[in-house]
């Protein structure tokens, strides 16, 4: 009993050790992406980010969340919170086939994009 309490508790500080490590090796990348789409294409514009989001979150490691909303006086005026693994994982996002791809059919669409890199200051998750 007494070398099994002492494995389960040297499990637990290696697991609390390896987990602190790998926190602090990867910082995540945060973004928001703040887009005005062309009202008249507004249904095609979210059929594409969906296909891209979907797509990026299922075959990326890296691509860890994406949160995509419409400002609800103007459905137009859509906001997206990327969370990535890291700066390299951005990185090897904006250059796979789905996401060069998202851009080439969404370009005439999009009216404005600006880019707003944050820190993540706190989070709060149901189990």
């Amino acid at each position: 009993m007494r070398k099994l309490l002492l494995s389960v508790t040297v499990l637990v500080v290696m697991l609390f050790v390896v987990e602190n490590a790998s926190a602090q090796q990867k910082i995540q990348m945060v973004r928001l992406a703040k887009i005005q789409v062309d009202p008249t294409q507004l249904a095609q514009y979210n059929a594409a980010l969906k296909l891209q989001m979907t797509t990026a979150v299922a075959v990326e490691p890296g691509v860890l969340t994406y949160y995509a909303v419409a400002d609800k006086n103007d459905a137009s005026r859509i906001t997206i919170l990327e969370i990535y693994a890291d700066v390299e994982a951005y990185k090897a996002h904006i250059e796979t086939p789905h996401f060069k791809k998202y851009k080439a059919v969404v370009q005439n669409m999009v009216k404005s994009l600006e880019l707003v890199d944050v820190d993540l200051i706190g989070k709060a998750v149901k189990p």
